[in-house]
């Protein structure tokens, strides 16, 4: 398509003539069948909302269409308005815009359904099984229409996918205000996400999707391989390598290929059990899987070979991961690190899949009989974690990868309680790993996007932010060397190792030190023209301040307030009037809706002054309110940290904690 008629369909919005329907294209990765949970006279309501939309004169028409859809599908996408041009991000001059900010925006929302990215694209959903940008196409027309008429006086405003519109503001507000699945509550239940999105009145944005910053596997394969790095310095003795040692986990769909990828990174054998062959094959074509098995004795037989040669290597199994945890036990396969990364928030619609059930028949009994889906997928969790129990017994370290598997499975009645019957037996990543060694230091997934989409640009910055790493880490406290020397290593290798599908992107884990600094320095290579289009800055909502999650994020936090969302909402606020081009609130994630509050931000580099100014007013902010927190939480990491940074930033105040000796408060309430 010529770009002037590219332009041209995104000035439109909803297109002047009525599209003839079109068939869903077959083969590619659909989004499975919702549940059927609405009344008739709550589906016709479905369906008045869906032609909200549209003109009266094409009523008629689009009732039948839409009434077809709900049916089939469980939900309105209205895919007949899905756009005939390609999708995916391009230069940021090809865009039709006002706003150079709003330009870098429609080129974000464009890289989240590009379908090398999203997971189900023809259902405008990205990632985790529900992440959705959009809950259907009507909505994606008139917000790229908005966003190309839009001025930099101007804010659009986004409830749930859905743009209610341009309003008044000023150059110094954010140019678009995201929430997702905002609910009352006492309606936050999964039922209710089922239900209310059906009506076409909310959706799932999970952490990334709805904020239009997800940046493909690359931003989960970093996490990680940060993880994975330093659960196996928990196991191994120093100095000992994890060549040869096996990293046993589940899912390359909701999540793509991240575990594979970051295995290899590690050092380690991965070993990926994904049930849907389509996914593992896509994963295994892009490069992020070495090898694919769909026969279990061979798995069994290859994992033992590469364990005899000490290999690096990543095998994904096309079958259930029940299977793999059972049979290694039987083959005497130890594994050193076990997880699990399957789409556990959803695990009634396809984000989980029971053992016992081919993908077609567990898709079918989803569909027709949930009841009965239900049962199976508790069945197979309780028959799992009996699996994963007996290997700990000998030894494997598992931890729960902030998916809800924990969660799941006890609600199951898996035996996976410890002896106080309050908390799991096995730690959150988090409390073990990313919450003490990297959150409360401040470090966490900081992101940028080169607009330009010239992988010299990326190139560019990827220079950049090592020498400003290298840097830092030449003066940086003993504390925070380890993470220093982790990611410079990253930075050094994440060209040779192909991280970039979609926009070109690259994350790393730094603190605000380290943020404003490789920002600052972007900013100035864009206005020297060492770049040669604007950058844009984010960040996973996985991260220091932005989310909270009491069985993720903020499972470290001992002081009763992780279930608390104080610092999420405070974080969205103070982003949006420190310089964030776009700030995004949440309910869900990658634990599930009603379990979690994720906020972010998206901003804009363009070299100049202003943007400076924003950019080290906005990211201190965004770093620093969550060591606060968790210092308050008397983290004794955090608590460093932010003494640190009081000491060299006069006009921080933080309130601090008085701690308090264990001997003062252990006789006051004695029976």
């Amino acid at each position: 398509m010529e770009l002037q008629e590219f332009k041209s369909q995104i000035l439109q919005g909803i297109p002047e003539q009525l599209p003839a329907p079109k068939p869903y294209p077959k083969g590619g990765n659909p989004a499975p069948k919702r549940k059927d949970i609405l009344t008739v006279e709550e589906k016709k309501l479905a369906v008045q909302n869906a032609l909200r939309y549209f003109p009266k004169a094409w009523h008629q028409e689009l009732s039948n269409d839409f009434a077809e859809e709900l049916k089939t599908y469980g939900r309105i996408y209205m895919h007949r308005f899905k756009p005939e041009y390609s999708m995916y991000a391009r230069p940021i001059s090809d865009y039709p815009a006002k706003s150079r900010q709003a330009a870098a925006i429609m080129l974000m929302i464009q890289n989240n359904l590009d379908p090398a990215v999203a997971q189900h694209p023809e259902e405008l959903i990205t990632y985790g099984g529900n992440g959705a940008v959009f809950q259907n196409w009507a909505q994606y027309l008139l917000t790229m229409q908005y966003l190309a008429e839009m001025t930099e006086e101007q804010t659009l405003h986004m409830y749930s996918g859905h743009p209610m519109g341009l309003f008044p503001s000023s150059k110094e507000a954010p140019r678009v205000v995201v929430t997702n699945g905002m609910m009352i509550p006492n309606y936050s239940q999964p039922d209710d996400w089922e239900k209310f999105n059906a009506l076409g009145v909310t959706q799932y944005g999970q952490m990334t999707a709805g904020s239009y910053m997800y940046i493909g596997p690359q931003g989960i394969v970093h996490g990680t391989a940060i993880t994975v790095m330093n659960a196996f310095r928990k196991v191994l003795n120093k100095g000992e390598s994890p060549n040869g040692k096996v990293f046993l986990t589940a899912g390359l769909g909701g999540m793509s290929g991240a575990q594979p990828k970051a295995g290899n990174i590690a050092g380690c054998i991965t070993v990926c059990a994904e049930v849907n062959p389509e996914a593992a094959k896509k994963r295994h074509e892009q490069g992020w899987v070495d090898e694919l098995w769909s026969d279990i004795s061979g798995l069994v037989q290859r994992t033992q070979k590469a364990i005899t040669n000490k290999e690096v290597v990543s095998l994904a199994y096309i079958g259930n991961i029940v299977e793999v945890w059972e049979q290694f036990l039987e083959a005497d396969i130890f594994v050193h690190l076990g997880s699990d990364q399957t789409s556990l928030h959803n695990p009634w619609a396809g984000g989980y899949y029971p053992v016992g059930l081919t993908f077609e028949e567990a898709n079918a009994l989803m569909a027709e009989n949930p009841s009965a889906f239900k049962d199976k997928v508790q069945e197979s969790l309780r028959r799992q974690i009996n699996a994963i129990n007996k290997h700990t017994a000998k030894g494997t370290y598992f931890f729960d990868y902030g998916n809800a598997f924990l969660l799941e499975v006890s609600r199951a009645g898996g035996d996976v309680m410890a002896k106080n019957n309050i908390d799991f037996r096995y730690p959150s990543y988090v409390q073990d790993i990313l919450g003490p060694m990297c959150f409360d230091y401040g470090f966490g997934p900081f992101r940028w996007v080169c607009t330009s989409g010239n992988p010299s640009d990326l190139q560019k910055t990827d220079t950049i932010a090592l020498e400003v790493m290298k840097t830092i880490k030449s003066e940086a406290p003993e504390e925070i060397q380890q993470q220093m020397q982790d990611n410079i290593k990253w930075i050094e290798e994440a060209e040779q190792n192909k991280l970039v599908v979609g926009s070109q992107a690259r994350i790393l884990y730094a603190d605000a030190e380290g943020r404003a600094k490789i920002a600052e320095a972007f900013n100035q290579a864009i206005s020297n023209g060492d770049i040669s289009a604007p950058v844009v800055l984010g960040r996973d909502h996985h991260d220091v301040s932005g989310t909270d999650s009491p069985f993720r994020e903020t499972s470290n936090i001992y002081d009763g307030s992780k279930f608390t969302a104080d610092m999420a909402i405070h974080n969205v606020i103070g982003d949006s009037f420190r310089g964030a081009t776009w700030v995004s609130i949440h309910n869900g994630g990658g634990v599930g809706w009603g379990e979690v509050m994720n906020g972010g931000f998206g901003m804009v580099l363009d070299g100049s002054k202003e943007a400076s100014r924003r950019l080290k007013n906005m990211l201190f902010y965004d770093v620093n309110n969550g060591i606060s927190r968790r210092s308050w939480a008397r983290n004794k990491e955090a608590l460093f940290a932010i003494k640190r940074e009081m000491e060299r930033t006069p006009n921080l105040k933080v309130t601090l904690p008085n701690l308090v000796e264990t001997d003062i408060l252990n006789h006051l309430f004695d029976a």
